[in-house]
Parts: structure tokens; C-alpha cells; sequence
């Protein structure tokens, strides 16, 4: 699984800001899956990105965000469901995409991980759908009861450590057929 012998940088943007959530869970266990040639890049910043603004001026860390994103080859998100919905610092980050096209034809495998998680789930491929974004099929997990399943920091389901897999297997495919697309 190469991408013309270089290293595939895969951004990975948790929608929960704390740092011992299931989903930043679920990420690093993903990390772990992937092939040598793949590079994960935590972006942790999605808390700090000031509240969405249809301004002519973007401020600083926006500005660093959507660079990360055009130098990702691919985006990886791994969110709860707050109050049957997207998080607002996730909504608010992927709020800051629309007119500038970081997302459009991106790579991007979701997975939701939350007590339930359908609503929120469901929404994120509707807004996936309006940035132009290219999930493809397989690169999408809906993850319920996610505490039953992890534990001490570790996944211990099995059923979902193989879907996680599945997800990035998917993932790192639609990248190289984008590559190939693009030559």
C-alpha cells in the first residue's frame, strides 16, 4: 500500500476535546493499524479555532488548520454524539471549510463513537456530503455503547477492533485510487 513511495500523512481530528475520550481512544488504536508507509498527525487544536465568522479575514489558526488539511492525503474523524448531535467545536471546525474547498475530493473515513451515536453519525455524511468530501464505502463506522468496549485506554472488543481495521484498510485504498486517479 504505497503512495508513490512516500509516506501517507492521514490527519486525524477527534470531535471530543478531552484527552482520554473513547474517540482519541479509538484513533490511537487506529494509528496502530495502519501500513508503514502511513503517518497519523493528531490535530488537537479543533478547541481553539475561534467561533465560525463569515469574514474577509480568517484568523491565524484557522489558517493553520485548513493547511493541515490541503497537506493531509487524507482526513480521519473520530467523534461522540453530544445532545443527539455533532459537537460544536467539530461542527465549528468543518463550519470554516465551506467556502475554502480543504474538503473537496479529500479522502475522509468517520467513525462515531458514542453511547449511541446515529443522529450525529447521520449528520456528519450529510455535511461530508455538502464539503464534497469522498467517503468510500467501507471508510464509515457507527460505533455504539463505546464504553462497554474499551477499557483502561485499550479496545477490547473485538467485533470493533476489526471493523476499525476495515475502516482504515478502506481509507488508505480510496487515497491510492485518488493518487491513481490524479496521474
Amino acid at each position: 500500500m504505497e503512495i508513490k513511495n512516500k509516506t501517507m500523512k492521514i490527519l486525524a481530528i477527534p470531535g471530543s476535546l478531552r484527552a482520554t475520550s473513547s474517540s482519541n481512544v479509538v484513533m490511537q488504536a487506529a494509528a496502530k493499524l495502519l501500513p508503514e508507509n502511513c503517518e497519523m498527525i493528531f490535530y488537537n487544536g479543533v478547541g481553539s479555532l475561534p467561533h465560525f465568522n463569515d469574514s474577509d479575514e480568517v484568523p491565524e489558526a484557522v489558517t493553520e488548520f485548513r493547511k493541515l488539511l490541503r497537506e493531509a492525503n487524507a482526513i480521519f474523524i473520530c467523534t461522540p454524539e453530544y445532545a443527539f448531535g455533532v459537537p460544536g467545536s467539530l461542527k465549528n471546525a468543518l463550519d470554516w471549510t465551506v467556502s475554502s474547498g480543504e474538503f473537496v475530493n479529500k479522502p475522509v473515513a468517520l467513525i462515531t463513537a458514542s453511547s449511541s451515536g446515529e443522529k450525529a453519525h447521520a449528520a456528519l455524511l450529510m455535511i461530508f456530503t455538502a464539503l464534497s468530501a469522498r467517503i468510500a464505502d467501507g471508510a464509515s463506522l457507527l460505533i455504539p455503547f463505546i464504553r462497554a468496549k474499551v477499557k483502561n485506554g485499550e479496545i477490547t472488543d473485538r467485533e470493533m477492533l476489526n471493523g476499525l481495521r476495515s475502516v482504515m484498510s478502506a481509507l488508505v485504498r480510496n487515497v491510492e485510487e485518488t493518487t491513481s486517479e490524479n496521474i
